[in-house]
């Protein structure tokens, strides 16, 4: 757990969170964490172990059986729909590794969605373009993109609306490994400068080398992982192909 000063509201708290399905299988089981402002973290686990089913309960779209998630200060079990769609738009920002970018609209329109959601100005979407080195292209359409740079706008479609949390599930899984370790650095970057706090779910241990932690799901819980992360900047031995999948 982060020890921290009784005036800072987390980003993220999770109280004894637990999940079961089918006959009896623990996903969770009373799982506690604590996400920082402006930290990044990434989660590593054999796949099936329940990863992305915490993104689903962190994002209120999946429901625990017992326990809670705590989103700066509100907790999301009390909320109802309208205020938790309200919540989940104003304060989560999402990166996929399939990008979801809409193909009918332009770079500039892609990012201005959550501005628009929110009822801000879209102006800010172009700043956000230029911040992920993609100035001048806001006229630009995603057929005229590379894989990086279709990720570069997810990011900059997460963070334009300054939320206060990014859930990324497996964001550079479709990146070559050197593409993949600059939009990971480009992504670390501008959420810092953001404010944002984030949740990376990766397999890979190059990508999780740019976080500021390093945890483990398995039987149920996070325990912090023995591998170091990176400073911030520097490049990690080269991924093999079982990294970037």
């Amino acid at each position: 757990m982060l020890l921290r000063e009784e005036s800072v509201v987390p980003a993220l708290e999770c109280r004894g969170l637990s999940k079961t399905y089918g006959a009896g299988r623990i996903v969770l089981a009373h799982l506690d964490f604590t996400l920082a402002p402006g930290e990044f973290v990434a989660i590593m686990g054999d796949s099936g172990v329940g990863k992305s089913t915490l993104l689903n309960l962190v994002a209120g779209l999946d429901s625990a059986d017992s326990g809670d998630v705590i989103i700066d200060g509100s907790v999301v079990s009390r909320l109802d729909d309208n205020a938790a769609t309200r919540l989940r738009r104003q304060k989560l920002g999402f990166v996929f590794q399939a990008f979801h970018v809409l193909p009918h609209l332009t770079l500039a329109q892609n990012v201005a969605l959550p501005l628009l959601l929110n009822d801000l100005p879209t102006a800010a979407a172009l700043d956000m373009l230029a911040a992920v080195g993609l100035s001048g292209r806001g006229d630009d359409f995603p057929r005229q993109l590379s894989g990086g740079e279709l990720q570069r706008v997810a990011i900059a479609r997460a963070l334009v609306h300054r939320p206060k949390l990014i859930l990324a599930d497996e964001p550079t899984g479709n990146l070559d490994p050197d593409t993949a370790h600059d939009v990971l650095a480009l992504f670390r970057a501008q959420s810092k400068a953001t404010g944002a706090a984030t949740i990376m779910v990766t397999h890979s241990e190059a990508a999780a080398a740019v976080a500021d932690r390093i945890l483990i799901l398995s039987d149920g819980g996070l325990h912090a992982s023995s591998r170091t992360s990176a400073p911030f900047g520097s490049r990690s031995p080269a991924a093999s192909a079982d990294d970037v999948h």
